[in-house]
């Protein structure tokens, strides 16, 4: 019997690729969560989309409510080596030549959720109506000639972008970061998120702060009275 060597990425980084010829040419999609004004602009030009069926794509996130109006645009980052094909059982979850992941196929899908929970970006969605999972595909139909994706289209403060990189360098601020870390886990996106330093940024990481599960119950804390 012989064995198979297969590469993945936990715990190392892999090397670099070429740069991808697409369709996109050299446009890249940007999220710049800092400047979102929580409009909603995005949620409904998404809907509008003919591949999404009347439903948003976008998730639109409350930072903290209680204390902020903040809020933050998600939209799937089409991740080099996406996780959610990885673990759908039914191959229903394809990666294009351009590189981007679409929604589910329908006659493939058994809607187990496993991409939902798999996704490290948190970005699938389980549609009960069409029994189904759907995701942003980047407004394919738009981006692939051209034309911006929908949200980035409406978006009035620009927190969501489409463009090339020397239009951003020109005109906005910040570093522009695609690479990922979640544990032992390296991702590489093609959509880029702006950021304060380059280098790959370590979700994980956090502020330095002791992870709130290493005491669930805050019982170490009313025993040193903190």
């Amino acid at each position: 019997m012989t064995g198979h060597v297969v590469p993945v990425s936990i715990g190392r980084k892999p090397p670099p690729r070429p740069p991808r010829q697409d369709a996109f040419g050299e446009n890249i999609f940007v999220i710049d969560q800092s400047r979102c004004i929580g409009c909603n602009a995005c949620v409904q030009a998404c809907e509008e989309c003919g591949t999404h069926r009347g439903h948003s794509m976008i998730h639109l996130d409350e930072v903290d409510r209680a204390a902020s109006t903040q809020t933050a645009p998600m939209v799937c980052m089409h991740c080099e080596d996406p996780t959610c094909a990885e673990v759908c059982p039914t191959d229903a979850i394809k990666q294009n030549e351009d590189g981007v992941v679409q929604s589910s196929l329908k006659p493939r899908c058994i809607g187990c959720s496993n991409c939902v929970l798999a996704c490290p970006f948190g970005v699938p969605k389980y549609v009960s109506e069409f029994d189904q999972m759907m995701k942003c595909d980047m407004c394919y139909d738009r981006s692939s000639v051209g034309l911006k994706p929908m949200c980035a289209s409406v978006c009035p403060s620009e927190a969501l972008w489409f463009g090339t990189p020397e239009e951003f360098a020109a005109t906005r601020q910040g570093t522009l970061v695609n690479e990922w870390w979640f544990g032992n886990q390296y991702v590489a996106t093609k959509v880029h998120t702006v950021a304060d330093a380059p280098g790959s940024i370590d979700v994980t990481a956090g502020d330095g702060e002791r992870p709130w599960q290493d005491d669930p119950f805050g019982l170490n804390e009313m025993a040193s009275g903190e």
